[in-house]
């Protein structure tokens, strides 16, 4: 490997460390998300160009920033309708711009970085565009590879990120917390935006990919950034615990061909122990913090019980259905209630898990998901009704949009006709 590319190798991992850290730290500086992004990427051309022949510097983190900061200055200086910013901006920097700026920006940083990511997850942007957001501005991502991972045109890609900034800017969204009397409506909407992140690479909804690992690491690693900003909220943790426990199975969830494993068919001994400690430390620390416990500590809890089980046969699924049954009642859907059916059928039988899963097959919203007629063809295979079971798994096959999981379902339905 030449010096080039192991210096070009360093940057995009800086880049990828340090690129939230600055977007959040300029924020703060510029009050606009869109002009923080550019005066990052110029810092990153700048390096680009620079380190190569320099080296890279001792502190690149900080040499980014400076530069960075350097650059804002430059701009707003020849913006004469922006001489306050100026004032205020150079009065700050003009004797500091060298010395240490790192002691500064880590008395902030944190605070800062949380900042962005209630801002990148504002409600006023639509699912998609926070994101997109989201992985742009906290993920590091690029464009190009935010649309392979969610496999959406790039062009799509980009202008979701150019009207959210658009948007927070004409909004005057502004960069601070949300007030605490909005910060749980907030905050839910930042787990949801790390979760959805996280289940889009735990099971890809279309293309020829079971998993896309990208977006599962950038998920993870934005929950555990979350849980050290905010350590007091139990619904962090147990997103994090949730995320850390799903992922400790990722090496099991498929074969040497990249097909799906399901999980009691999945070899155990692959499951990360590591991540499984994390996990239950998250999901106690979670549950330590008292209250109720919220969505996604229960389903750390439901996977925690699959953790623990050393085989199948092993699994708690009497307990599960119990969590499935408090999950339907503080955070009722049709999903869940699915996946209370399969637990049920676990714990009870099939014919019981069956007679919950008929009553929701006039659910609105479950129609054309998959996963509806394939657990129904599981049960139905379990009580030896193979013809109907086909049926379904045809029909499970017909809707879902990724390969791998449709050749699993017409497996499952040939197996059925043989």
């Amino acid at each position: 490997m030449t010096a080039g590319v192991e210096t070009h190798r360093a940057i995009e991992t800086v880049w990828r460390m340090e690129s939230a850290r600055l977007i959040a730290g300029l924020t703060r500086l510029v009050r606009d998300v869109g002009q923080a992004e550019e005066l990052a990427q110029d810092a990153l051309v700048i390096a680009l160009e620079q380190w190569p022949r320099d080296g890279v510097p001792d502190n690149p983190g900080a040499w980014l920033m400076a530069t960075a900061k350097h650059r804002a200055i430059d701009q707003l200086r020849r913006r004469t309708n922006h001489e306050r910013k100026l004032q205020e901006i150079g009065r700050d920097h003009s004797d500091r711009l060298d010395p240490d700026w790192d002691d500064d920006l880590d008395d902030q940083i944190g605070d800062d970085l949380l900042r962005l990511i209630f801002m990148a997850c504002h409600p006023i942007l639509s699912t998609e565009a926070r994101v997109a957001l989201t992985l742009r501005l906290l993920g590091g991502l690029a464009t190009d590879e935010i649309a392979r991972a969610f496999l959406v045109p790039e062009p799509t890609v980009a202008q979701r990120i150019v009207r959210a900034k658009r948007t927070l800017a004409e909004k005057q969204v502004p960069f601070e917390l949300p007030p605490p009397a909005d910060l749980s409506e907030r905050l839910a909407s930042v787990l949801e935006v790390i979760y959805l992140v996280y289940n889009e690479g735990y099971a890809a909804t279309a293309g020829d990919d079971w998993m896309r690992p990208t977006l599962c690491t950038e998920a993870l690693r934005l929950g555990r950034i979350l849980a050290g900003l905010a350590p007091t909220e139990p619904e962090v943790h147990g997103l994090v615990a949730l995320m850390e426990i799903q992922a400790s199975r990722t090496a099991a969830r498929t074969d040497a061909d990249g097909n799906p494993v399901l999980l009691l068919d999945q070899d155990r001994s692959t499951w990360d122990r590591l991540l499984i400690r994390r996990g239950l430390e998250a999901l106690t620390k979670a549950e330590e913090l008292g209250g109720l416990l919220g969505p996604y500590t229960l389903q750390a809890a439901i996977a925690a019980c699959h953790a623990r089980a050393a085989t199948p046969e092993d699994t708690d699924w009497e307990r599960i259905a119990t969590l499935y049954q408090i999950l339907a009642q503080i955070s009722p859907s049709p999903i869940v209630e699915l996946n209370r059916a399969v637990a049920v059928g676990m714990a009870s039988g099939p014919a019981a898990g069956l007679e919950r899963l008929d009553k929701l097959m006039d659910e609105r919203v479950l129609q054309g998901y998959h996963l509806l007629p394939a657990v129904r063809g599981d049960l139905l295979a379990k009580l030896g009704r193979a013809d109907e079971a086909r049926v379904e798994f045809e029909r499970a096959a017909e809707l879902t949009r990724n390969a791998r999981e449709r050749a699993i379902f017409l497996a499952r339905a040939s197996e059925l006709t043989a």
